[in-house]
């Protein structure tokens, strides 16, 4: 696409579209879902802000934001904040995540670490029976699932120290949607209903997602959360304090005392949200920016993207079965590597150097057959390295002086553990999960771990969560990231390849079909859009091919183009807005 068309293109899509994507809503549908994977998808359009996630009302809060004079910052902070309200499922206070942000004034990226904490008392073995065996409800479903939250206090830190407006004034929609109520849309009704078995045994969490006799909100009920109003409002006054030494932490450790939970008064003080240096790395003329350790999934992008540089990836054809069979066993040996060289780097030293280096891509390339695959029993961490939740949700936000932040956070599984802190509105995460509970041994996402990420207290579990934004002639160019457990990594790759060698715009870059493949199971996870015709080449070529079924991941990504704005949210799930003016 030549540089008039991509001017064309946006205005083309101003006149389709207005600056908010009330047309995904129609187009949507909840996994498991049947795309029309060959249809070109426009983006929506705006000139001065945007702001892509996963909800309408709070995509519409961080856009007025910025056009009341907030800056991007303000606007993902007031989003975040939202989102606890009207996006349960992921969006919260109870967990936490990372934020990449690129500043225009001074052309720098910060990226904040907000990852939740294990506990001080959190041990190695605490979720093995006295046979060995992992007790999985122990691990996912109870208090000792949770780890000490950091999304306040990492959404307080980038408000504090890269935003232009006052806490009251970021807080208060979110305060507003709590006490006055939201409109029960499709989305929230069917995400209840699938979780509402779990929901329903925590005696805290019916009362708060259900009515008072039990029974579900139906689709255009009004939902009040007046005890989430009260948090909301606490923060609001008394800042980061109010949550971890104040009323709302005493309330935690209340919850935490009444049933064998392990979060303190003192760990819920001890807790610091930690700026990184961002992960970077090159493919062709892009630069990635992307998340540092203890999340994986920068290191991953750039070496499988370092992996793949060299070949003629659009003269191989989107999805052909040779792109996807190179993509499969490029993944493969990428999460090889994440099974025993990712964790926490403040508790192991990580090779991360080594991992991006585009040497070591070129001998991991060379073993890549071009025709056969690989089994991933043969396949070994590190073997040509030098000596040396699934329930997440994301947003990213844009102006048109080129800032950009991209932010992911989670409770781990949806809704968390499903138990929520009696008085406070709020659901806990289940992020214990995310370590390596017996190493070496597969967890809930099938992603198998080393010692790296064994448990201990006060360390910070390994993650998949990958906000990225990528850089083109020096320039802003794409921000996006996903929700999807083990598949964030796989899903955030296909979107940057997709936009970066096909040359697809913002739209199609995340609606086209993806694979997936995690080393182990030896099986490449498919999306129904791939072709059968490619299926049946993919296992000739030995490969286990599973079809259909769940969607992977869900970007939310924005793009910058000739000074225009474009904005997608991927519709594999319903709900996603993008917010513009």
């Amino acid at each position: 696409m030549n540089r008039l068309q991509r001017l064309f293109l946006p205005l083309l899509a101003l006149l389709m579209f207005t600056a908010t994507s009330g047309w995904t809503q129609d187009t949507a549908v909840e996994e498991p879902l049947i795309i029309d994977f060959n249809e070109r998808f426009l983006p929506v359009v705006a000139r001065h802000g945007m702001v892509v996630g996963p909800e309408q009302l709070a995509g519409e809060i961080g856009s007025r934001i910025m056009q009341q004079g907030g800056n991007v910052v303000d606007a993902a902070v007031a989003t975040g904040f939202a989102l606890a309200v009207t996006y349960p499922r992921a969006g919260n206070l109870g967990g936490g995540g990372f934020m990449l942000i690129h500043l225009a004034e001074g052309n720098r990226q910060v990226f904040i670490d907000y990852r939740e904490v294990a506990p001080a008392a959190a041990s190695r073995d605490m979720f093995l029976g006295e046979d060995g065996k992992e007790d999985l409800m122990r691990e996912y479903f109870s208090l000792q699932a949770s780890g000490v939250p950091g999304t306040v206090a990492g959404l307080l830190h980038a408000l504090e120290t890269y935003g232009s407006m006052s806490r009251e004034q970021i807080l208060a929609p979110a305060i507003a949607l709590a006490e006055e109520g939201i409109p029960v849309s499709f989305a929230l009704s069917y995400e209840l209903d699938t979780q509402g078995k779990r929901l329903r045994q925590d005696p805290e969490s019916l009362r708060l997602f259900f009515k008072a006799d039990g029974s579900p909100y139906e689709i255009g009920d009004r939902w009040r959360q007046p005890d989430l109003a009260r948090t909301l409002r606490q923060i609001s006054r008394h800042g980061a304090d109010a949550f971890y030494r104040g009323d709302i932490a005493q309330r935690i450790v209340a919850a935490m005392e009444s049933g064998n939970g392990l979060i303190t008064m003192k760990d819920l003080a001890d807790y610091r949200a930690i700026e990184r240096p961002p992960l970077r790395g090159r493919f062709r003329e892009f630069e990635i920016v992307s998340a540092p350790p203890p999340s994986s999934g920068g290191v991953h992008i750039v070496q499988i993207l370092n992996m793949l540089e060299s070949d003629d990836l659009a003269g191989m054809g989107h999805n052909s079965a040779a792109y996807l069979h190179l993509l499969a066993e490029s993944m493969k040996l990428a999460y090889a590597d994440r099974s025993q060289y990712m964790g926490d780097p403040d508790f192991t030293d990580l090779p991360v150097a080594q991992l991006i280096d585009k040497d070591y891509a070129a001998r991991l390339r060379k073993l890549i057959d071009p025709a056969k695959a690989t089994p991933s029993t043969t396949i070994r961490p590190g073997q040509a390295l030098l000596p040396e939740s699934k329930d997440t949700t994301h947003y990213s936000v844009a102006d048109e002086k080129g800032n950009m932040v991209s932010n992911t956070y989670t409770l781990n599984a949806s809704f968390g553990s499903a138990i929520a802190v009696p008085g406070t509105g709020m659901l806990l995460n289940n992020e214990m999960g995310d370590f390596a509970a017996r190493p070496g041994q597969p967890n809930l996402f099938g992603l198998v771990q080393g010692e790296t990420n064994s448990i201990a207290g006060g360390k910070r579990p390994l993650s998949s969560m990958s906000p990225t934004i990528v850089f083109r002639d020096g320039k802003p160019w794409l921000a996006t990231g996903s929700p999807g457990g083990s598949r964030i990594i796989t899903t955030v790759l296909q979107t940057l390849l997709n936009a970066m060698a096909f040359d697809m715009n913002v739209a199609t870059s995340g609606i086209s079909a993806r694979i997936h493949h995690q080393w182990l199971p030896d099986e490449i996870l498919a999306e129904s859009g791939i072709s059968p015709d490619t299926v049946r080449l993919l296992e000739q070529m030995g490969h286990k091919v599973e079809l259909g079924g769940r969607t992977i991941g869900r970007t939310q990504s924005i793009m910058m183009e000739d000074g225009w704005l474009l904005g997608a949210t991927d519709t594999r799930r319903p709900q996603g807005w993008v917010a513009g003016y």
